[in-house]
């Protein structure tokens, strides 16, 4: 036997009767010799890890756009974050870990630069809408491998797409949505108060009695929620979810988020030169498609000009946005030889 099959055969005596095995997965778009020593879902999220996309994340905005200070999140340490997350609670409940962390690696890879204000906007100007979820799909299927796609499995892409508000076919692409939302309420309020946005003594204490006072305990009271009520099924599909207590706890706390921080003027004072930002870069791309690069020139003429204006906009990590809008917008100053 291979090291391939014999994790293949590990995974059928380990993991329980729900979780998706790679030894059976539905596959791939194209067919492709199976590696020897790599399962098919380990394939996937190395491809993912190896790729341009997976590289940008950690030059685009979280939550506040382009902080002062090294220990704020960026896309990138989120979703290595949500990474840990899935695969703690795969783990516990006998899931298969490496789809679960391919499709936690993937889950942002269509994240516009400046978080979602970035996505906001590309909403409004194209003509057929924009979410970074759907976008993400395309990132892996046509964009990345100069144009040739990454050839993932369909259990990993189906988790990318369904990780916000869908549910996935697979349990695994279902603890990604739940590690993803644990994630980012969490960390965003780690530096919000590294920001001085709000202080920890600011959280309900409805919700600190449920899920503790630090962001440890937090993440500790939700993970553990979601393993102890284990695997149940419903309406003849499996799922998992938080005790009643929990999950009454974690919506109050993403409202106390909601009005403190992800809707504070202070927070999001630059959000609206970003996406004015982002619109002057959409309509001039829209208007010059020569201007981008080949890649994207070979879309537009394949799926649309506006949607590979998109493409292009979507991909580019904050500085980069930057650094081309100064390039066609500001005027350079005059050198005096």
């Amino acid at each position: 036997m291979t090291p391939r099959e014999r994790y293949e055969s590990f995974e059928k005596s380990l993991l329980c009767g729900y979780a998706a095995l790679s030894s059976e997965t539905k596959g791939r778009a194209c067919d492709a010799v199976r590696c020897d020593y790599r399962t098919e879902y380990q394939r996937d999220r190395d491809k993912i890890i190896h790729c341009n996309s997976f590289r940008r994340l950690k030059h685009k905005t979280q939550v506040f756009l382009s902080p002062t200070g090294d220990h704020y999140r960026t896309r990138l340490t989120h979703t290595l974050e949500v990474g840990q997350i899935a695969r703690t609670i795969a783990r516990a409940l006998r899931l298969n870990e490496d789809l679960t962390e391919a499709i936690a690696m993937g889950h942002d890879l269509g994240h516009t630069p400046f978080g979602h204000a970035g996505e906001r906007i590309l909403n409004e100007l194209a003509p057929s809408g924009f979410h970074h979820y759907e976008q993400g799909l395309r990132v892996v299927d046509i964009i990345e491998n100069d144009g040739k796609g990454l050839n993932l499995t369909y259990e990993v892409r189906d988790g990318i797409l369904k990780h916000t508000n869908q549910t996935a076919e697979t349990l695994e692409g279902y603890v990604v949505r739940y590690a993803d939302v644990i994630a980012y309420i969490n960390h965003d309020i780690d530096d919000s108060v590294r920001g001085g946005i709000i202080c920890e003594e600011d959280i309900p204490k409805a919700v600190t009695d449920v899920l503790g006072h630090s962001k440890s305990e937090r993440i500790t009271a939700l993970v553990t929620s979601l393993i102890e009520n284990g695997i149940s099924e419903d309406n003849g599909g499996s799922l998992i979810r938080m005790s009643d207590e929990v999950d009454k706890a974690y919506k109050a706390l993403h409202e106390f988020m909601f009005e403190s921080v992800y809707r504070n003027p202070k927070c999001k004072s630059e959000e609206t030169k970003a996406q004015a930002m982002i619109e002057q870069l959409y309509k001039y791309f829209v208007d010059h498609i020569e201007k981008m690069p080949a890649l994207y020139i070979n879309l537009a003429y394949k799926y649309g000009v506006d949607t590979a204006v998109c493409d292009y906009i979507s991909g580019m990590s904050d500085s980069y946005a930057v650094d081309v809008f100064t390039e066609l917008f500001v005027p350079a100053a005059w050198k005096v030889r």
